[in-house]
């Protein structure tokens, strides 16, 4: 274990005797990357942020489930995407966009720093944020957080089909905005 697993392994005992410096600390320590990840889901920071304070909440409150089985942070992190995916069902019906059957599934390498068009993975996540909620949920869910689409199904009210296409549709709705992208840099670049 390493010095930060252990200080947080540390924090995390503070925090089962309900020490609420230590809370404190785990919500400081943690906020930041937990943020991120309420990010992907929310159409903007605000929302992001209720997410993040539910999430917390959740946490706290269900602090002993927690069975020392796997990452500790994993486990938080499966807590923020769970809330955030509540938050959806609760505020949104789904509503799927024009149909994009006809084109090919693109895979949007999110991981690396550049893809193949120059473009930085933060912005490849500025163009996720752009797509419809269900869209972009069918889309973190599956390529970021690695969930099957059994599991999607599930957890946002839809067949494991429906979960398939949405994919597709958000893969392909995202392959379009790169391209416009490209297009767009391109023509800046030559006027």
């Amino acid at each position: 274990m390493t010095t930060a697993d252990e200080r947080l392994h540390t924090i995390w005992d503070g925090c089962l005797q309900n020490d609420r410096k230590c809370q404190e600390q785990l919500y400081r320590l943690l906020a930041p990357r937990m943020l991120a990840v309420c990010m992907r889901y929310a159409t903007d920071k605000d929302e992001a942020q209720d997410i993040l304070q539910e999430g917390f909440i959740k946490m706290f409150r269900n602090m002993n489930n927690y069975r020392g089985e796997g990452s500790l942070e994993g486990w938080i992190r499966r807590i923020m995407v769970h809330c955030a995916i509540s938050r959806y069902r609760k505020l949104k019906p789904m509503v799927l966009v024009d149909d994009f059957a006809g084109e090919e599934a693109a895979a949007i390498p999110v991981n690396k720093a550049y893809n193949d068009n120059g473009l930085e993975a933060k912005d490849l996540m500025k163009l996720v944020q752009k797509l419809p909620k269900t869209y972009r949920s069918v889309f973190n869910m599956y390529a970021i957080e690695g969930y099957s689409h059994q599991e999607i199904g599930s957890s946002l009210g839809m067949s494991e089909l429906l979960s398939r296409t949405t994919l597709h549709r958000a893969r392909a709705l995202l392959k379009d905005m790169v391209a416009k992208l490209t297009i767009r840099e391109e023509h800046c670049l030559a006027g």
